[in-house]
């Protein structure tokens, strides 16, 4: 017995041990690369949220849901991630609905273009921060580069041991407890760079979209229809990398083949009021507050009218979250006169 007791203890402190490691060695995207935060906060949200926004920074960057609550009582939340790829929409889309249903999802299409996994980097900032699930083994395994492999997923301690050269001062004080780095998953910058003289577009050399990207597209439209939940495709109106007029049309004749509502916003630009020499922190590949604020305020008067979303601003104790929320909200935005 004593034996026995002697294993089960060193196994313990063993495992505790590699556990530590593990926490300690693997990236905590605090500082800096935030994006590999966004998924995990999801979780310790509220979850009746009347719209999910699925995308990559098309839709974390150009979209304010602070604005949809102030504005139209719209209770939405982003679940976006760099180069979120079509699949990896998919199985976030598949697990939230393990947690609610919105009355609602918007899509963001600029991630049809990819029709095969990207960049193992941009894999490990949507999915290690994916609880356990059957949505997120099927999401790893979709989304894996022929050189990954499948138990550094599992056992992240696997993929990140040698990181221990580049620890930082954040990996020791959010070892246990990070902070939030997003507002129901938007990232505001409040940085003006106006866009002036873009590239001309490449040229393109496959106009039609690819069969996977086309396959959980599909999907997606499915499994709302399943749940009885409004599909909205959405084109952010980031002025670069180039939306050709070929995907466009493809995405258009989708939505219409399936009755299913599109906005480019690239071609609502006037009707918004965004102002590309004010609306940009980036010269145009990205909205800056004031552009995310316009595109929301456009959102939810399109949620609200076409889709009859509520006003649930008088709902407690909702009200008193997104009270909090607002005031952390403008305490990021302020900016010095």
């Amino acid at each position: 017995m004593k034996d026995v007791i002697k294993t089960a203890v060193t196994a313990g402190v063993i495992l505790l041990l590699l556990f530590f490691l593990q926490r300690l060695l693997m990236p905590k995207y605090m500082e800096g690369i935030t994006e590999g935060a966004f998924i995990a906060e999801y979780y310790g949200e509220e979850k009746n949220h009347d719209v999910i926004v699925l995308g990559d920074c098309e839709v974390y960057e150009n979209i304010s849901p602070a604005v949809l609550w102030r504005d139209f009582g719209i209770h939405a939340y982003i679940r976006g991630s760099a180069q979120q790829t079509m699949w990896q929409s998919y199985y976030l889309l598949r697990e939230t609905l393990t947690y609610e249903t919105p009355k609602a999802v918007v899509l963001s299409v600029f991630a049809m273009q990819y029709d095969t996994p990207q960049n193992e980097a941009y894999n490990r900032m949507t999915l290690d921060g994916m609880r356990w699930s059957a949505d997120k083994i099927d999401a790893v395994r979709a989304s894996m580069l022929p050189e990954e492999e499948f138990i550094e997923y599992v056992f992240p301690l696997l993929r990140f041991h040698e990181r221990w050269k580049e620890l930082e001062a954040q990996d020791i004080r959010y070892l246990f407890q990070k902070r939030k780095v997003t507002h129901n998953g938007f990232v505001p910058h409040t940085g003006v760079m106006p866009s002036g003289e873009l590239p001309a577009p490449a040229q393109l050399t496959r106009e039609r979209f690819g069969e996977n990207a086309m396959l959980y597209l599909e999907r997606i439209r499915v499994l709302c229809e399943e749940n009885n939940i409004p599909l909205i495709l959405l084109k952010a109106p980031s002025l670069w990398p180039h939306w050709y007029d070929e995907w466009d049309a493809q995405i258009a004749a989708y939505a219409d083949a399936h009755d299913l509502a599109y906005y480019n916003f690239l071609s609502l630009q006037e009707e918004i009021g965004l102002d590309f020499s004010t609306d940009t922190y980036d010269a145009g590949l990205h909205l800056n507050v004031y552009g995310a604020e316009k595109c929301a305020t456009y959102l939810g008067g399109i949620l609200q009218r076409d889709f009859g979303l509520a006003d649930r601003r008088g709902e407690e104790p909702l009200s008193s979250v997104w009270e909090e929320k607002l005031e952390e909200y403008d305490r990021a935005t302020e900016t010095t006169p």
